[in-house]
């Protein structure tokens, strides 16, 4: 549903989008991630044909977004970062406005605004003005908008920005829920949120994509991915302990992270949760031999925000080598 490659963007001699390539297919949804200023609004500003790249090429259900924008236009559910509305209209006549220039008009109209509204949330304010609104039913009353017309291609900017966290939960819900049918983009800071919802996502460092996989296959990437915790009862010698875990086939090492309970941290020779889960199955076998009393024993999936900060902060020569490659 949304084709991009090698798109660019500058701002005079600022590289904003630098050589951005990615797809996205009905029934995805795909997390954009990346520090500020790396080039996530910029991106998704072009898609929707609301700037021009300054090179490359964007199509949106077939349809270039810059031979054929009102085609592919009409596919587009945008909502933009900070959620701008008319703040003189209440959500009702906001909602109402916004189908009619969707070409919605009578019942078609009455039931598009109803439907957003109940899904939404907003029966409570529907008759308040906008700028009588907290925050987080504004940003709603312009998430409704983007819906309004049951759009194909849904195109979110940090779309749980300022709910609370039951508002929140609502909202990922929905994109949860929208993501079975539709193609949809949304930017977000909360790593969680990519877990939670994303099939797949793509870090974006300075104008560059650096990661695209899947929430699963970027969390291997953690240094951490693939080691095994265990931690043990009773008054147990760490040095002993972890004399006879070293030993085991495929024990890369043993770092201890407490010894009252004995706690460790086992690394296997091998990255990856295939490894640790052997492993995993090798130290309880050991624990069952020895009579060690396990309390705890799991494999660690990795951490999504240690990946991010290492893609995002860590090598800077291998980050400027990627972006000399792109460009």
């Amino acid at each position: 549903m949304i084709k991009v490659r090698n798109l660019k963007k500058h701002f005079g001699p600022k590289a904003a989008v630098n050589g951005v390539s990615f797809s996205v297919e009905k029934g995805e949804v795909l997390g954009f991630l990346g520090p500020n200023g790396a080039g996530k609004s910029t991106t998704m500003r072009m898609i929707t044909g609301f700037i021009p790249p300054t090179d490359g090429d964007i199509s949106v259900g077939g349809f270039d977004v810059s031979e054929n924008p009102i085609a592919a236009k009409r596919l587009i559910g945008y909502l933009p970062e900070n959620a701008p509305a008319y703040s003189d209209m209440t959500v009702a006549g906001f909602l109402g406005f916004a189908a009619e220039l969707r070409g919605l008009f009578g019942e078609a109209k009455r039931k598009a605004v109803h439907r957003v509204i109940e899904m939404c949330f907003l029966e409570p304010v529907i008759h308040q003005s906008i700028e009588t609104l907290s925050k987080g039913y504004k940003h709603r009353t312009c998430f409704a908008q983007s819906i309004l017309h049951d759009p194909e291609v849904l195109i979110l900017d940090e779309p749980t920005d300022g709910l609370d966290p039951n508002q929140k939960h609502e909202v990922r819900t929905l994109i949860r829920a929208m993501g079975e049918k539709k193609a949809i983009i949304f930017s977000t800071h909360i790593l969680e949120e990519v877990e939670a919802v994303c099939s797949r996502a793509i870090i974006i460092d300075r104008g560059v994509v650096v990661a695209n996989g899947t929430p699963a296959e970027l969390k291997r990437r953690s240094g951490k991915a693939g080691n095994v915790t265990l931690r043990l009862a009773g008054n147990l010698s760490a040095p002993a302990v972890a004399a006879k875990i070293n030993a085991l086939p495929g024990v890369q090492t043993s770092t201890a992270l407490s010894e009252t309970p004995l706690a460790l941290s086992v690394t296997p020779c091998k990255d990856g949760n295939a490894a640790g889960g052997a492993l995993a199955r090798s130290l309880f076998d050991l624990a069952k031999r020895e009579a060690w009393e396990v309390e705890e024993l799991h494999t660690e999936e990795g951490r999504l925000d240690e990946v991010f900060h290492n893609i995002t902060l860590g090598d800077k020569a291998t980050q400027a080598a990627t972006q000399e490659a792109a460009q």
